[in-house]
């Protein structure tokens, strides 16, 4: 069973997972501008396999922690948070792992049930079946694009927010079920390098990894 602690759900927070009761959001009809800018989102997503970026997650209390992320599409990612903090978040291709050391006992998340997976997907479309844009917006420099599950808008909002010039992520945002944010913010960003591919392996220490039924 997954046993949801504060500091795990800041970790999946990070990691983009919408998975629980948030308050509903209302989907309106995108303009053409709009469409035009989620379109240019996407485009920049989907120009590089790989990104390495340091992060700064602010939690909704204030706190504050750092590590590095690793991006590598399809279906790898890799958030190393700094010591002293325990905790590891890895997309492995079918899998999002959050290993809290102190516990000792990884969670496993089908990783096509999370945005996390949309992102690491072959071709990253961010309104599409399983995923609805319900808000674009600008400020002088910066456009964000908010995202819900299609199917149950009413389970968490995502917010990518992107700079201008150049246009690039630069954060994203995670709305609680009280309304709170957890915001992690990317920096020293380098995209179109090789990455190991061990870094998107975890070896389970109690080997509980569970297996996805097919078809």
């Amino acid at each position: 069973m997954f046993h949801l602690t504060r500091r795990r759900f800041l970790a999946l927070s990070a990691a983009l997972p919408l998975a629980l009761p948030a308050r509903a959001a209302s989907r309106k009809a995108l303009s053409a501008q709009d469409r035009a800018d989620v379109e240019r989102a996407e485009a920049f997503l989907n120009s590089f396999s790989t990104l390495k970026a340091r992060f700064l997650q602010i939690a909704p209390n204030g706190a504050q922690t750092e590590g590095t992320a690793f991006f590598s599409r399809p279906g790898r990612m890799r958030l190393q948070y700094d010591p002293p903090s325990p905790m590891l978040v890895v997309a492995d291709g079918r899998f999002l792992i959050v290993h809290d050391r102190d516990l000792d006992a990884p969670s496993y998340i089908p990783l096509d049930s999370t945005p996390a997976g949309i992102l690491v997907r072959d071709n990253v479309r961010l309104d599409d079946k399983d995923v609805a844009v319900i808000r674009v917006g600008r400020a002088p420099g910066i456009l964000t694009v908010s995202l819900v599950q299609a199917d149950d808008p009413g389970q968490g909002e995502l917010t990518l927010v992107f700079t201008e010039r150049p246009f690039a992520l630069k954060q994203w945002r995670v709305l609680d079920p009280q309304g709170n944010t957890t915001a992690v913010s990317l920096f020293e960003t380098q995209t179109g390098l090789p990455l190991d591919p061990r870094l998107f392996e975890f070896k389970d220490p109690g080997q509980t990894r569970p297996k996805l039924r097919e078809g």
